[in-house]
């Protein structure tokens, strides 16, 4: 394969910043992923960080909005979500909340469905992205060492 071709392929959708927008998330995500066995918790992951953005950043002020991105490839499925900013400052993080806190625990189900999960913060606005493997990830090869 040449170095410059990709196999990967990217959608993207910008919602307003309304609570039934997450069910068009949802719907959306699980629209291009099909059958694929990754579907129900690239779905989930969809809903969770939009809902994120929507509670906890001004995605969820009267004229904001999120942005989904969703690429999809033989060895991973990666959904981001981009906030409007606005937060503070802070960065979503994984919340231990006691047992009667109504919220606190979205992002921790994103890390126990996901693979790998990196949030990156840019300008003040967040971007969450969940990656699901396809199949398992490999170890380092004998004598080698992860980064």
């Amino acid at each position: 394969m040449h170095e410059y071709t990709s196999t990967a392929r990217v959608w993207g959708l910008t919602c307003p910043g309304l609570p039934e927008e997450v069910s068009r998330a949802r719907r959306w995500t699980r629209d291009i992923l099909g059958s694929s066995p990754l579907a129900e918790d690239a779905e989930l992951i969809a809903s969770e960080l939009s809902a994120n953005a929507i509670l906890h950043t001004a995605s969820g002020r009267p004229t904001g909005s999120f942005h989904l991105a969703l690429a999809v490839s033989s060895q991973v499925i990666a959904l981001s979500v981009t906030d409007g900013g606005g937060a503070g400052g802070t960065a979503p993080k994984v919340e231990h909340p006691d047992e009667e806190a109504v919220h606190g625990r979205g992002l921790g189900m994103v890390s126990a469905l996901a693979h790998r999960v990196v949030v990156r913060n840019s300008d003040g606005a967040h971007t969450v992205t969940a990656e699901l493997f396809t199949s398992p990830r490999p170890g380092p090869r004998p004598g080698e060492h992860p980064c």
